[in-house]
């Protein structure tokens, strides 16, 4: 894998075609920072390919959740108490939404 800055790939854009169609793969650059990803693909491929990039990028979100979960202990909660906790979310959302409500048929009486 090689690397290509977002510059690089404007003004030789068909020597790094030419290098994608044989199979290199790169990371395009912006300000330093990876932002894109250039890989060949044959077009029945497509969908799989993107499957497999989805599938790899919610492993990767639950990973870090599960990582976050167990830095803050909460890992160890039981059953009853992430109800509880669920229960108390719910409970917070419905005395918001009711009090957002309350607060526009104020202002709309006025």
């Amino acid at each position: 894998m090689d690397y290509v800055t977002v510059r690089e790939l404007r003004d030789k854009s068909g020597q790094v075609w030419q290098r994608v169609e044989a199979g290199e793969e790169f990371v395009v650059t912006r300000n330093g920072k990876p932002c894109a990803l250039l890989l060949h693909t044959e077009p029945d491929q497509v969908e799989e390919l993107m499957r497999a990039h989805r599938a790899a990028r919610l492993g990767a979100a639950v990973r870090r959740l599960q990582e976050q979960a167990r830095s803050k202990g909460l890992d160890r909660l039981s059953d009853d108490e992430i109800q509880a906790e669920i229960n108390a979310a719910r409970r917070d959302r419905t005395t918001a939404a009711r009090d957002a409500d309350s607060t526009a048929d104020d202002a709309g009486g006025r």
